[in-house]
């Protein structure tokens, strides 16, 4: 997008949410003295009224200040839906602990309702704002878009077309792909023309007005990269550089300052530190209140388990976790006791010489072990394993190690998260799918990470076991 309209969007932003948080505070304000819910009869020593002006005023600067240094609104970054929303949740957070402090130092007779009151509509406010702006912007789309930001892509190869792809995703917010210029004309993506060549660079700019020229070159192509800057130095354009690393970077790329000097980061982590603790804080938090949940059931199916056949309830096994690192996972046994003795015996291979090792009718299967297969009950011991942090409650599948010996180099990636109890394959497929297929859902999940991501797949997952779709 262009400096302007990123500044311009920044300062309505502000205005908007600064309005939300004061908004929230008199509405708060009302429903303490309207609401019977915690009502208490008026004291003149602690008078229920709005904080004074100059208590607002450092509430809305502490917004501003928490909502800057989050990067809420950097005018940088074009975010998804489920991006912008959480930051906008962290947002909110810490400036609910800011508030609580500034209150308590300064403003120590404000109801402690009264907060939660305009906490939660600061919440709702500055979230059905955004809501709105994306409704409207969406819906702009379909009859005339407002144009922001015209591009030209130096690069009608992959890294082009990767790059073109992209800016499609961000149509609705005002990017507009003019073409491409490449030293072979006869290349063209999307129904988009390739105007020119490199060494046309400055006509097509000036001809097509356009805002942002993005070189997309391929590594062999790189020394044209220092003619073409230089030929649009001159031109009011602004230019970004999209190296080629795609088929190097395993989850994304960053850039980095190492000794001053900015180099690109192609083994960033696939977590950030927040999304770890988030993940983790998530893990034991609602990890703990399922295994109390489940206790009694998990009591019911261990004594049939030991009714069913001979051999301990609990099945141990090696897996790998995070980073390939093994550790002992958990189940309820629901095969003859010595069965993984007998895995050679039932493991296949298809025609294009992928593993399969789960089979329908595996005969190895006990009567009850079939039942707690069937809704997933047999995986309720791993809620300790999650508790213990050898994994998470969402992520992809821990794996056997004599499965991952087999893995191709690509498929090793699936192990840069915490692996988990379910995930974004097992909810679309389950042991349905092939170990080879299932490693592609688990490189989209951690590729599109977020918490509400995990949310979602949590949310989907009782109602994938209950139909019992996949699993054997």
């Amino acid at each position: 997008m262009s400096r302007r309209f990123g500044l311009r969007s920044v300062l309505c932003a502000i205005v908007l949410d600064v309005v939300c948080v004061v908004g929230a505070m008199a509405i708060a304000n009302c429903l303490r003295r309207t609401l019977p819910y915690g009502a208490v009869p008026y004291n003149p020593l602690y008078p229920e009224s709005l904080p004074p002006v100059h208590i607002l005023a450092a509430v809305a600067t502490l917004w501003i200040v928490n909502a800057l240094m989050l990067s809420l609104y950097d005018p940088q970054k074009t975010y998804k839906a489920v991006d912008e929303y959480q930051t906008l949740a962290l947002t909110v957070g810490c400036f609910a602990v800011a508030v609580a402090g500034t209150l308590y130092f300064t403003y120590r007779q404000t109801s402690r309702l009264f907060v939660v009151y305009a906490l939660g509509f600061t919440w709702l406010s500055t979230a059905a704002w955004r809501a709105g702006v994306r409704l409207v912007t969406r819906a702009s789309h379909h009859g005339r878009t407002q144009v922001v930001s015209r591009v030209l892509i130096a690069g009608a190869g992959d890294v082009g077309q990767r790059v073109s792809a992209m800016i499609e995703e961000y149509h609705w917010a005002g990017l507009e792909l003019v073409g491409y210029l490449d030293d072979d004309p006869s290349k063209h993506d999307n129904g988009l023309p390739v105007l020119g060549t490199l060494d046309d660079v400055e006509r097509v700019v000036q001809q097509y007005a356009v805002d942002d020229v993005v070189l997309a070159l391929p590594q062999r192509a790189y020394e044209r990269v220092n003619q073409t800057v230089a030929r649009l130095h001159k031109l009011p354009v602004h230019v970004r550089i999209v190296p080629d690393y795609f088929s190097l970077a395993l989850y994304r790329a960053t850039v980095d300052d190492f000794g001053g000097i900015p180099m690109i980061n192609l083994r960033d982590p696939a977590l950030t530190p927040y999304q770890r603790l988030a993940k983790r804080v998530m893990d034991l938090v609602v990890g703990g209140l399922l295994t109390v949940a489940a206790l009694p059931l998990m009591a019911v199916i261990a004594i049939a388990i030991k009714l069913g056949s001979p051999g301990p309830v609990l099945f141990r096994q090696q897996r790998a976790g995070q980073n390939g690192k093994p550790f002992e996972m958990l189940k309820f046994r629901s095969m003859i006791d010595g069965a993984d003795v007998l895995q050679d015996a039932v493991c296949q291979v298809d025609e294009e010489g992928h593993v399969i090792h789960k089979q329908a009718d595996d005969p190895r299967v006990t009567r009850v072990g079939h039942l707690i297969r069937r809704f997933s009950l047999d995986e309720l011991p791993q809620f300790f394993n999650v508790l213990r942090g050898d994994m998470s409650l969402v992520g992809p599948r821990p794996e056997m190690p004599w499965l991952v010996e087999k893995y191709e180099p690509w498929q090793h990636k699936r192990f840069a998260v915490p692996q988990g109890l379910t995930g974004w394959w097992q909810v679309n497929g389950r042991s349905d799918k092939l170990m080879h297929l299932h490693t592609d859902e688990d490189l989209y999940y951690i590729q599109n990470y977020s918490l509400w991501l995990d949310l979602y797949i949590l949310l989907k997952t009782p109602w994938v076991a209950l139909r019992g779709k996949g699993a054997y």
